[in-house]
């Protein structure tokens, strides 16, 4: 089957920690612009440079919460079975072998992208799956002309940390869900 004719999927990964609006415009963009039938939303398992980041189970469910407007799109809870770290070759490797008939694409932005030297192989991905790259404020354009809000969320984990009521950026039910686990 060419290219053409195979499916058009898109791998969307990251800490998600909290997932915010900025995350669900690049899924949005990705989805109409890049064409593509269906998005997975990978939540990193285990961050690869250490990074501390709310439990696995608690960044899985504000994800559902967080993406379930959003149609076509399926979370993945695929880095759960993968060693740890979390490494994108290894998640994409084990989605492309489950899919061979699909053709995968890489769903980045623009200032994830620019950090790619420290990935794990990256030009190994890159062979798998197409980086589809959304743009960000403040960052190079992307491969779709579109420039998603530059949502922080680091800076809506320090909001939280600081117990500031509607600190932007978060779909209702991610804050309500943040807020009663005590997360951040």
């Amino acid at each position: 089957m060419d290219d053409v004719a195979r499916p058009r999927w898109g791998i969307f990964g990251g800490a998600f920690d909290p997932p915010h609006l900025g995350h669900l415009a690049v899924a949005a963009v990705a989805l109409a612009a890049g064409e593509l039938e269906r998005l997975l939303v990978v939540p990193c398992f285990e961050h690869p440079f250490g990074k501390q980041m709310a439990p696995w189970s608690d960044r899985l469910a504000m994800v559902r919460l967080a993406f379930a407007p959003l149609a076509r799109v399926e979370v993945s809870e695929v880095e759960a079975e993968l060693p740890r770290p979390s490494l994108t070759l290894n998640t994409v490797r084990t989605l492309c072998s489950g899919r061979p008939d699909v053709r995968w694409f890489l769903v980045v932005g623009s200032d994830t992208l620019k950090d790619r030297s420290s990935w794990h192989r990256f030009d190994d991905v890159v062979r798998l799956a197409e980086p589809l790259v959304i743009g960000r404020q403040g960052h190079d354009r992307g491969t779709i002309d579109f420039a998603i809000p530059d949502v922080s969320s680091s800076e809506i984990r320090r909001r939280l940390a600081a117990g500031e009521e509607h600190p932007g950026g978060l779909d209702p039910a991610v804050e309500r869900y943040a807020a009663q686990h005590s997360l951040y």
